[in-house]
């Protein structure tokens, strides 16, 4: 064995000792607040201990990781191994809408909501096949380093911050949102202040080690909120059914909960106009908008730079390519379980609220209700009095809950799913602590791909080539900080639902990166004219539709030629052109359903903006080719650069620089 093989190999088992060790030390710890609880301690003390605990831990990992060298900030040195980095990228993917937002949106859409599910998956196909690994082997710290080099010059640099800042800023609010949510509710502090609690945790962990603390500090975020997501599950799984895997209870459950809904509707609980059936596809979105968010989000997976800069750590593109393989596997963990984790939290709906009485309300829920995130006849209730005067001013009400008069937001339906379920306190720590991993861990690679590209492509290539090392360091953590305050202050605005959120940021990176990545990897004869054009045309269009679609809808009327505006979940509309332009705002606030504001807003041929990204990259693509062919083709040089990019073996393209 070589020295370099058996350093490569310590490498390995002190990693493996680490990791061991702090897995059965979570463990221990939830043993203990277990324990604990069973002795009368408060619930609200047992909600301290374990966002405290977990977030202490990152933070310490982070202090210890701390850096002062550029390709340990920027890409962790380059030595983080296949299996590590497969599950530090599975830790920076399952993000609050992975974790908090999926399974809700399973819960409220059902079958619809599996487009989510394989648009993910799916896409770490294209990251290996098409992407991933070729920039590995280009050696640069950014997806605007590759621009810049294989299109010539700042301007295509410029235009790829562009477009990173915009797709991740809006990914990142999404996850500070996710923050705020748990910490709102476990820490019992106002949600526009809960916001800035979290992002302190976030800021403990990536501001000073960069991504090689980041990388780090996922890992221990992986495993606790993997752990945090099948526990629930598994112990549903084996109460109802026996048996602990609930991936295989699962048909099991929806089995159950098909008989709930036709018991329900002979009960009076539920009317077929209300109650959607679970399995049954195209009741929330049309057919070309389901298979638009898969297409989206399999296609936006490819292009999202804080997950293309995961690829940038490993030793070598051959590891690029394995740790995509261990990145799909630590994801399938979390997604092969999400489906069953809906069917569960909808049973236990069904079961344990649809048909109570609403003067036996328990008190969990009206925790919730306080953040306006579960209501009861139409009302966030803080209390039983105000259930019961809600639903008594509904014409004909029993008292008794019906499914019309229970409305949960999606993202609170894993974090609420244990005290639905009557789990002890510790399970319901445990998955806020979970969620919060999940929040912080993306939120931790995403603001450091905002940071790194305002750092190292604005300033030190553009502005400041001569700057040192320090300053460079000093400048990015700087401006690490002044973006992490930004998406904390308007996450406090509450903009929109966790999942609607990261789906723009999905079609915004598609649009604006995915024809140039390809194009330029792929296509020797791909011009930095075409390149630019095409970047400009296809992140423009999409950038057009979804600020119109969204904030504009009295614009998209006239824009776009429509005569009502419909919700895309039922194909009903939701207002005609004459009372939109009498009242423009009136449909800004009219959700796709109550606990999906953000998804209604549709334009040209139904499409959902979440979806922009149709429009835009199909533009990219057309416009790139055609300019190319317009312009001179690139220097012999630049081609040879683009077949050597495409070898498995070799040097990096660019030398490593300190």
């Amino acid at each position: 064995m070589s020295m370099q093989s058996a350093e490569k190999a310590d490498f390995y088992k002190q990693l493996g000792r680490m990791y061991g060790t702090y897995t059965g030390a979570f463990i221990a710890f939830i043993i203990l607040i277990a324990i604990i609880e069973k002795l009368g301690v408060p619930n609200r003390v047992l909600g301290y201990m374990f966002v405290g605990f977990t977030i202490a831990v990152y933070a310490i990992i982070g202090v210890m990781t701390r850096t002062a060298q550029v390709s340990e900030y920027y890409v962790a040195g380059r030595r983080v191994p296949a299996f590590y980095n497969g599950m530090a990228t599975g830790a920076d993917w399952m993000s609050a809408a992975s974790f908090v937002g999926m399974a809700g949106s399973l819960f409220l859409l059902g079958y619809d909501g599996i487009a989510w599910v394989l648009g993910w998956t799916g896409g770490y196909v294209l990251v290996s096949i098409l992407v991933g690994p070729y920039l590995r082997k280009f050696g640069a710290y950014t997806v605007p380093d590759f621009l810049a080099f294989r299109f010539g010059g700042n301007f295509a640099r410029f235009l790829g911050v562009i477009v990173l800042v915009c797709c991740s800023f809006t990914y990142v609010t999404a996850q500070v949102f996710g923050t705020g949510i748990i910490a709102s509710r476990f820490l019992g502090m106002p949600f526009e202040w809960a916001v800035f609690a979290g992002l302190a945790g976030i800021l403990l962990c990536s501001m000073l080690g960069g991504m090689r603390a980041v990388t780090w500090t996922q890992i221990a975020q992986y495993i606790v909120l993997i752990i945090a997501y099948l526990t629930p599950i598994v112990i549903l799984s084996t109460a109802k059914y026996g048996f602990p895997i609930p991936e295989l209870t699962y048909g099991l459950a929806v089995q159950d909960i098909t008989a709930r809904e036709q018991q329900m509707i002979a009960q009076g609980l539920a009317t077929t106009a209300n109650l959607k059936p679970h399995v049954q596809p195209f009741l929330s979105y049309s057919p070309l908008n389901f298979f638009g968010i898969i297409f989206c989000m399999m296609v936006g997976t490819a292009s999202l730079p804080h997950i293309l800069m995961r690829y940038f750590t490993t030793p070598t593109v051959r590891e690029a390519r394995q740790s995509v393989a261990w990145s799909l596997f630590f994801i399938f963990l979390l997604y092969f379980s999400a489906p069953a984790y809906a069917a569960f939290s909808k049973l236990e709906v069904y079961t344990n609220i649809i048909g109570s009485n609403v003067s036996e309300i328990k008190p969990w829920l009206f925790t919730w209700g306080q953040l306006g995130l579960i209501q009861i006849c139409g009302k966030a209730v803080a209390n039983v009095a105000d259930a019961v005067a809600a639903c008594k001013a509904i014409a004909g009400h029993a008292g008794v809950i019906r499914l019309q008069d229970f409305v949960i937001n999606t993202d609170v339906v894993v974090l609420s799913t244990p005290e639905i379920a009557g789990l002890p306190y510790v399970i319901s720590g445990l998955v806020a602590a979970g969620g919060l991993a999940a929040a912080l861990s993306t939120a931790d690679g995403l603001l450091l791909a905002i940071a790194n590209a305002l750092s190292h492509d604005v300033y030190y290539k553009m502005l400041d080539p001569n700057a040192p090392t320090i300053r460079r360091l000093t400048v990015a953590r700087v401006l690490l900080f002044v973006v992490a305050v930004c998406a904390a202050y308007l996450a406090s605005t509450k903009p929109g639902d966790i999942l609607a959120m990261v789906g723009w940021a999905f079609s915004l990176a598609m649009a604006g990166n995915f024809p140039a990545l390809v194009m330029g990897i792929w296509w020797k004869r791909c011009t930095t004219t075409g390149a630019v054009a095409g970047i400009i045309a296809g992140f423009g269009l999409c950038l057009f539709y979804l600020v119109t679609t969204r904030y504009y809808p009295q614009a998209g009327v006239s824009y776009f030629g429509m005569s009502s505006l419909t919700n895309p979940q039922t194909g009903a509309a939701l207002v005609d052109v004459a009372k939109l332009m009498a009242d423009p705002k009136w449909v800004a606030d009219v959700p796709a359903s109550a606990a999906n504001p953000m998804q209604s807003r549709v334009g040209w041929f139904g499409l959902n903006n979440i979806n922009c990204g149709l429009l835009g990259m199909p533009l990219g693509f057309l416009v790139m080719y055609v300019v190319s062919l317009m312009t001179p083709e690139p220097s012999k040089e630049m081609q040879a650069f683009v077949d050597e990019i495409r070898k498995p073996r070799g040097k990096m393209i660019l030398e490593e620089k300190t």
